[in-house]
């Protein structure tokens, strides 16, 4: 898809270093200040910045009277700053989308969590909002944007059939939407061209591999090829350049870590345009007009962005001289004269710039979040820790600013969830916060992580509750090794997967840690697999052969062997439990099951439950309510450093089930 959007490139998916002595001007042992709740949680107070077409303008994300809405200034005078959407009850998806004419802009709105993202377009002469897809109910996403027609597009959406999703073109000005292909075949996938025609759709088979079928104008369909399970992961297609000559991949077959590669499509020949030998390709970006790869972008320990034509590699030094830090977003208008570029870094808020390649300067526009500027904030370290079986484990280390090396202290290991996500180098305020109170944080990026090539993720393979979290015990033995952490005081926190892990943590290794929050965690592995969302089903044999054979019954047992529920007499540390009412991944009844198996056998547990929200923390308020408990929790336990509750809870829809009691200073 053409245009620009966040945080996808293009295409939508339907997808160790010594201790420094001081701290910018703070010597290690020095207890620092507590930093607010509030701010680490708020929202960014500008991000997601992008760039017009013509290069004039400049849209970007921040809040509305405390809800984010869209916002539009003239590049040359950010002070003229408008909203252009005015939402009142909810953040609207951060994703939005420029169309090629540069009068439109397409956002996404949900209800409550529930994922069904809703299609809107704001005329930016008038101001006129209107709404594109159906709803409620209904989920749809941007399928393509061509400059070949600058106001419309494809969006899909899933209206006629929960499973599936059908392509629809819509005139933007007016709303109009055309039925342009029917997925009556079932695909898990389509993939569409710049003049809007679909070309391509994808099965998922029942041995983990995809099947590509491909078509020419209304033509039957082909098989066009096969990426084998061990690809998956590793393998999708981007884009076809304007001139319908090449197609543009990702691509791991014959290799481990995903290069980009360009495909021929007249002789099926292919030649890779970029690669990195310690990591997977992960993001490009393309020329607005003639969708050709510019730049591409890869993350070991931190990120890379290289040039893929070079005609641009001077800009990209120039832009990466001018700002301290990681460059992880370009925004390009149509003539590629003006950048918009993302820095990312990790003791400091992230920051935009502007670049002029005609004048070959660049100017800082705006930190995403000016209000940490003067913080006790802390430096994210990389780390790679070597697994029992062999593998590196890439693992990021904040220490709190009073820590000193070789006096073990308190830690908490935060999981991410996925599993097939990853943990990045950068500012993170899941970090900041548990540093600032006296915790060292420590980020596992374990087996199954993508980002490190096909062997790395493949190596999970049947390994839930098993090598995976072997990979997370390592990486805190390390810890306890390196006198980073006390071994009687070490959490585990995660939340999705990482609340699995969490749960894992409580059940398969139930006293290594002193004590547990599992953040919508998958309880059962065979009753999650029973209530996935219909429209994940098409690609459901991802689980059968990454997790374990859901069709039979030996598969099954091994499934409810590898999952808490079933080990619950086994846990013998405190643990706290948050879900969301309407999360469509992880449903409630994952909690909810646990919980009662817990009290059924006079467990002690303490379980927030959130009636407005899905799989994660969108509203502020409950993010705010939220980590407030965390926090008391963690300090119970751990013995870490409080702010005290005062209206943390205001706003909030946050429910106690379970265990209020059971921490103490909530009020």
């Amino acid at each position: 898809m053409s245009g620009r959007s966040f945080p996808l490139t293009r295409r939508a998916a339907l997808a160790g270093a010594a201790f420094l002595p001081f701290v910018s001007g703070v010597a290690r042992g020095q207890t620092p200040a507590l930093i607010p709740r509030r701010t680490l949680f708020a929202p960014a107070e500008r991000t997601r910045a992008s760039i017009s077409p013509d290069g004039t303008r400049l849209v970007w994300l921040a809040p509305h009277e405390g809800i984010v809405n869209l916002w539009l200034a003239p590049l040359d005078d950010l002070g003229k700053a408008r909203p252009i959407t005015r939402v009142t009850d909810r953040d609207i998806s951060p994703s939005y989308w420029w169309l090629p004419s540069g009068r439109f802009i397409v956002f996404f709105r949900e209800q409550a969590g529930d994922e069904n993202w809703q299609a809107h377009r704001v005329d930016l002469a008038s101001g006129e909002i209107k709404t594109l897809t159906p709803g409620p109910g209904v989920r749809s996403f941007v399928h393509q944007t061509s400059r070949n027609f600058p106001d419309e597009l494809l969006i899909a959406h899933n209206a006629r059939d929960k499973r599936y999703f059908d392509v629809f073109r819509y005139d933007i000005a007016s709303g109009r939407e055309s039925l342009v292909y029917r997925n009556d075949e079932g695909f898990s996938g389509l993939f569409t061209d710049q003049r809007f025609r679909v070309r391509y759709g994808q099965r998922n088979l029942d041995d983990g591999s995809v099947e590509f079928f491909a078509r020419e104008d209304q033509g039957p369909w082909r098989s066009f090829g096969r990426v084998p399970l061990d690809d998956t992961m590793n393998t999708r297609m981007i884009e076809f350049s304007d001139d319908q000559r090449e197609l543009y991949w990702l691509d791991s077959r014959g290799r481990d870590r995903s290069a980009l590669v360009a495909q021929d499509l007249a002789t099926g020949a292919t030649r890779v345009l970029a690669e990195d030998a310690r990591a997977d390709i992960v993001e490009t970006w393309l020329d607005p007009l003639t969708s050709k790869p510019l730049l591409a972008m890869s993350k070991h320990l931190r990120g890379r962005v290289q040039a893929v034509d070079a005609a641009y590699a001077e800009d990209l030094e120039r832009v990466g001289k001018a700002i301290e830090g990681d460059v992880g977003w370009v925004s390009l208008s149509d003539d590629k004269r003006h950048w918009i570029t993302y820095h990312e870094r990790d003791a400091q808020s992230a920051i935009y710039t502007h670049y002029d390649r005609t004048t070959k300067t660049a100017r800082p526009l705006f930190e995403v979040r000016p209000s940490f500027k003067g913080l006790p904030l802390v430096s994210m370290r990389p780390h790679v820790v070597r697994s029992r079986d062999g593998l590196d484990l890439v693992c990021y280390l904040s220490r709190p600013r009073d820590a000193v090396e070789g006096r073990p202290g308190p830690m908490v290991l935060v999981v991410h969830g996925g599993p097939w996500g990853r943990d990045e180098w950068g500012l993170n305020s899941t970090h900041q916060w548990l540093a600032n109170r006296g915790y060292s944080v420590l980020s596992v990026n374990y087996r199954g992580s993508t980002g490190f090539g096909k062997a790395f993720v493949n190596a999970a393979n049947m390994e839930w509750g098993r090598r995976m979290h072997d990979d997370l015990i390592d990486a805190v033995d390390w810890a306890i090794a390196q006198k980073i952490a006390d071994p009687a005081k070490v959490a585990i926190y995660g939340g999705s997967y990482g609340g699995y892990a969490a749960l894992a943590g409580a059940t398969f290794t139930p006293e290594k840690f002193a004590c547990v929050v599992d953040i919508f965690g998958i309880s059962s592995l065979t009753t999650f697999l029973d209530t996935i969302p219909p429209y994940w089903r098409p690609w459901q044999t991802v689980w059968k052969t990454r997790m374990g054979d859901y069709t039979s019954e030996a598969g099954r047992a091994m499934l409810r062997e590898r999952s808490p529920l079933y080990h619950v007499d086994r846990i013998v540390r405190p643990m706290l439990i948050a879900q969301g009412a309407n999360d469509v991944r992880v449903t409630p009844s994952e909690s909810d099951q646990l919980v009662a198996e817990m009290q059924r056998r006079k467990i002690p547990v303490s379980y927030v439950y959130f009636s407005d929200e899905g799989h994660g923390f969108r509203r502020v308020e409950n993010r705010r309510a939220f980590t407030a408990v965390a926090e008391a929790f963690l300090a119970r336990h751990l013995g870490g450093r409080v702010e005290p509750v005062t209206d943390d809870f205001v706003g909030s829809t946050l429910e106690f089930r379970a265990g209020r009691d059971l921490i103490p200073g909530l009020g």
